[in-house]
């Protein structure tokens, strides 16, 4: 897909997103949106995958550690193919298969269970040493916020992915500087993120992450460093595309009323591609 088709996918994932979390009455919109540039570079240009085949023994595996976004990643997977987009108004409803957080038994496409932070890097470390024993040449990707990165699992396995040398090993933070109830720098600033990870023997970059060109570059084979993880810092703004949203801490997991609604679907629409 080239990039006016990622840019125009990702608004369009923007507008189910709204419609699945408005008319749940739930979800946590605000880190959705930030990450959803992301998702849809990796769903349409990144990741080796096959919808029609969730299990392909060669796929490129990603985790959501920010599993409270769940919302985003099931637009994302039924957008691609891999769930049929009538499940969406089901989701956080009795017995739907689409829970508040990513469960890789029901739902196809997810690769790990994921909602405690702290916990996807560490099984994204699994999967990408699993691969090297294997000798599979696949890759990992794993997400994560970045008020995620106060809990030290994390650099625990930081510091395990650079020792055994996990090229093949992604992680991208979404630096949209804000998380539950706070902002980042008056709970415990992680700045600056990129040095911390170099200095954990990561192959680091910063990238703006809404221009979907420096993400696909960001995450291209290319920009690989031999035997290195990688860590991509991808600036982003909590509520992007939506202007009473964005930047607002609030908006971490409030639900928008109907007049609301109308104004964010009435922004998104009219988003230039």
């Amino acid at each position: 897909m080239d990039l006016k088709g990622l840019r125009d996918t990702a608004r369009k994932i923007r507008l189910l997103d709204l419609e699945t979390v408005y008319n749940a009455g739930a979800g946590h919109i605000g880190g959705e949106m930030s990450a959803i540039d992301i998702l849809t570079t990796l769903y349409f240009h990144t990741l080796n995958i096959k919808p029609e085949q969730p299990d392909y023994p060669l796929r490129d595996r990603f985790v959501l550690s920010k599993g409270h976004t769940a919302c985003a990643l099931y637009v994302t997977l039924a957008t691609r193919g891999f769930i049929d987009q009538a499940l969406l108004p089901s989701f956080l409803q009795p017995n739907s298969t689409l829970n508040g957080h990513p469960n890789r038994v029901k739902v196809p496409g997810v690769e790990t269970n994921t909602g405690p932070l702290g916990h996807g890097l560490p099984v994204a470390v699994g999967m990408a040493k699993a691969a090297k024993l294997s000798t599979e040449d696949w890759r990992v990707f794993v997400l994560c916020g970045d008020g995620e990165l106060q809990e030290g699992s994390n650099w625990e396995a930081a510091m395990a992915a650079a020792q055994f040398k996990l090229d093949n090993l992604t992680l991208i933070v979404d630096h949209n500087r804000l998380q539950q109830g706070a902002r980042l720098e008056d709970t415990n600033s992680l700045a600056p993120i990129a040095d911390k990870f170099a200095a954990f023997g990561w192959s680091t970059t910063e990238i703006d992450g809404h221009n979907i060109e420096d993400i696909a570059n960001a995450l291209d084979t290319k920009t690989v460093s031999k035997h290195q993880p990688t860590c991509v810092v991808a600036n982003t703004s909590k509520g992007c595309g939506i202007s009473f949203m964005q930047d607002r801490v609030e908006w971490h997991h409030k639900v928008p009323n109907k007049e609301q609604y109308e104004q964010a679907r009435k922004e998104l629409e009219g988003a230039a591609i």
